[in-house]
C-alpha cells in the first residue's frame, strides 16, 4: 500500500438515523490538516483501495479523527461503509485538501457557515478552533435537513464544543446557531437562501443583515444550496475567495453522497 494511505482502526459507530451515521478512527500522528479541509477515506475492496471525499468533523489537536456520512444503500463505498463496526479497518490518505480554510476569507466581523445535509461536517471541525473566535466575533452556523431527526449530530456537536472544558468560554459568547428544517415543523423552517432573503434569519438572531463589506461566509451542501447560496452570495456584492487570492467567500463541493 501507498504510504500516502493509512490504515486506521475504527474506535467507534453510531448510527443516527437510517440514512445518517458517524465514526471514529485512530490518528497517525504524522497526519497534518487544517480545521475544514478533507481527506480520502475507505475500504479494500477486491484487493484495492475505493476512496471517497470526507471531511474530518474532528479538530486539528484532537487525538482521533471523526467523520459524519450519508448511507447511499448503492454507493460503490457507502453501501460497504455504513456497516463497519469497532476494531474493522479504514483508509485514510495523508493528503488532506480542501477550500473551507480561514487564509482564503478576508478578514471580517462574522463568519457565517451555511451548511446542508453532511455539508455541516467540515463546520464541526471549524467551530472548534480556538483561531477562528480570535478572528471573528461571532460564528453563525445555519444547519439545514429535511427533517428534525436528520439535525441530531450537527446539535450534538454544537452542544459538546459549548461545554468543552478548553475552549467552552470562548465559544459559548460567539457561537451562533440555527437548526432548520424543510419538510418538519421545527422551531426554525425554511431554505438557507430563504431565511437569508426575508431576513429571518437575523431577526431571529438579533443580528445585523449580512453584508459583503463586514461578513464572510463558507458553503458546504447539496448541489442546488451551493448553487443558491452562490447567486445569491455574488448579487449581494460577496466575491469567491482562494488561498492565492482571498474574498468574501469559499465554497467546497466535495462532500461525500455517494
Amino acid at each position: 500500500m501507498s504510504k500516502a494511505i493509512q490504515e486506521e482502526t475504527v474506535l467507534s459507530v453510531r448510527h443516527w438515523t437510517d440514512d445518517l451515521f458517524s465514526f471514529s478512527t485512530t490518528r497517525d500522528p504524522a497526519f497534518r490538516f487544517l480545521n475544514g479541509q478533507f481527506t480520502m477515506i475507505g475500504l479494500t475492496v477486491d484487493g484495492k483501495p475505493l476512496l471517497r471525499a470526507y471531511s474530518m468533523t474532528s479538530a486539528n489537536y484532537e487525538e482521533k479523527l471523526e467523520f459524519f456520512s450519508i448511507k447511499v444503500q448503492d454507493g460503490p463505498l457507502t453501501s460497504r461503509l455504513q456497516h463497519i463496526e469497532a476494531g474493522d479497518k479504514l483508509l485514510v490518505s495523508q493528503k488532506p485538501t480542501g477550500t473551507l480554510i480561514q487564509d482564503s476569507l478576508i478578514p471580517g466581523r462574522n463568519l457565517y457557515l451555511f451548511s446542508t445535509g453532511t455539508g455541516i461536517a467540515p463546520f464541526c471541525s471549524i467551530i472548534k478552533d480556538p483561531e477562528v473566535y480570535e478572528r471573528f466575533e461571532h460564528l453563525v452556523l445555519v444547519h439545514g435537513c429535511r427533517k428534525v431527526a436528520d439535525l441530531a449530530y450537527g446539535k450534538q456537536v454544537v452542544e459538546e464544543t459549548r461545554d468543552n472544558e478548553l475552549i467552552g468560554d470562548m465559544v459559548r459568547p460567539q457561537l451562533r446557531y440555527y437548526p432548520t428544517t424543510t419538510r418538519e415543523e421545527f422551531v426554525h423552517t425554511g431554505r438557507i437562501t430563504e431565511l437569508v432573503e426575508s431576513g429571518k434569519l437575523f431577526a431571529d438572531l438579533e443580528i445585523p443583515p449580512m453584508s459583503a463589506e463586514d461578513d464572510r461566509v463558507m458553503l458546504c451542501g447539496s448541489p442546488l444550496m451551493l448553487a443558491d447560496c452562490v447567486e445569491m452570495l455574488e448579487r449581494r456584492g460577496f466575491a469567491e475567495g482562494s488561498q492565492s487570492a482571498p474574498a468574501q467567500y469559499v465554497i467546497e463541493k466535495a462532500f461525500v453522497e455517494k
